[in-house]
């Protein structure tokens, strides 16, 4: 089932405008930082907002124009909304009975569902007995037992535990490929999105700045926002050949000659830093002042000010041999074919 919508949503000096799209079969995430307009997309999808403009169409079929009840959607939400006087099995059985299908019927599909998410010995339990995970594949369940046309996902894996965040990611994968409607997931989470979806779409002040897949997003970033969610540093120049200028002035050498309005970026780990200016340096050299200290993994992130603000990752024993502290002087560098140009 083919969506196509334009959602147009206004309020509290907020306006969502976006277009989306997404085909049978396809997971589509919408990703952003908060206050973004995700989860209100996702809930005038779902009949739960009203449009201001636009419509929603899920295989030619009108969807704004029809009551949240009717647009056979199945919705799982971030605290999964269980029913909590009802046992897992009834939760579950609760959609097709809403659609008229007798009791032992329900019964029957929410029992083999249950087992389909592997939680074939917990059907009599009620949701305070579930741990997280378990809830959430009752929740997954119960969107999908009333054969939906279209899946919404609301950070389905945010109240979950970074253990069993992994295991229920991992599932959650496969069901969704099972799934042959299309399927919408909001996430502020990028490892959800990019282990979950076959498109991203990037949401930012309830517009769309970039939609790709994973490869096309993580190589190309296009806003502030997107290149710290992969973890680049990130500039918009012009180039004249392999030389882009940026707004103060300031000059990047690349690898590769490009003309016009580009974006240059280049990952920390490709930052140098010396105690002073090096010997035979690399075209791309500025002095920088240290601002902020932080751990990334195995390494340390040093923010750069200056000519250049810029991101560098070092190891601990390399932070103690240039003794970098907050306010400390360094020479940052950067060899011209780790530099990438791209259109702007």
């Amino acid at each position: 089932m083919s969506l196509e919508a334009r959602l147009v949503i206004k309020r509290d000096g907020f306006t969502l405008d976006i277009e989306l799209t997404a085909e049978p079969g396809e997971v589509v995430a919408l990703l952003g930082p908060n206050g973004a307009g995700k989860t209100t997309a996702l809930r005038a999808l779902a009949g739960l907002l009203p449009l201001g403009e636009g419509s929603i169409t899920l295989d030619g079929v009108r969807l704004d124009t029809l009551p949240p009840e009717q647009r056979r959607i199945g919705v799982v939400f971030q605290d999964y909304l269980l029913f909590p006087h009802l046992s897992a099995l009834d939760n579950v059985a609760f959609g097709p009975r809403c659609r008229r299908v007798p009791r032992a019927e329900a019964r029957q599909r929410a029992t083999e569902w249950l087992t389909r998410v592997g939680l074939a010995d917990h059907v009599r339990k009620k949701p305070r007995q579930l741990s997280g995970g378990q809830a959430q594949r009752v929740a997954l369940a119960r969107a999908l037992a009333f054969e939906p046309r279209m899946l919404l996902l609301d950070e389905p894996l945010a109240a979950l535990d970074a253990r069993t965040r992994l295991d229920t990611r991992a599932q959650l994968r496969g069901h969704l490929a099972a799934f042959p409607g299309a399927t919408v997931l909001v996430t502020h989470d990028p490892l959800d999105a990019l282990m979950l979806a076959d498109r991203l779409v990037i949401i930012e002040d309830g517009r769309v700045v970039q939609t790709g897949d994973a490869a096309t997003i993580t190589a190309e970033p296009r806003t502030d926002y997107v290149a710290r969610l992969v973890g680049l540093n990130l500039y918009r120049g012009r180039a004249e050949g392999s030389t882009v200028t940026l707004p103060d002035g300031f000059e990047l050498i690349t690898a590769t000659e490009q003309q016009g309005d580009v974006f240059v970026a280049f990952p920390p780990s490709a930052v140098a830093l010396y105690p002073s200016r090096p010997d035979g340096s690399p075209r791309n050299t500025w002095p920088a002042t240290v601002t902020t200290i932080s751990r990334h993994g195995d390494a340390l992130r040093i923010e750069l000010g200056g000519g250049l603000p810029a991101a560098a990752d070092v190891t601990p024993a390399a932070a103690v041999h240039l003794g970098l502290e907050p306010g400390r002087e360094v020479w940052a560098s950067v060899k011209a074919t780790e530099v990438r140009a791209y259109r702007a």
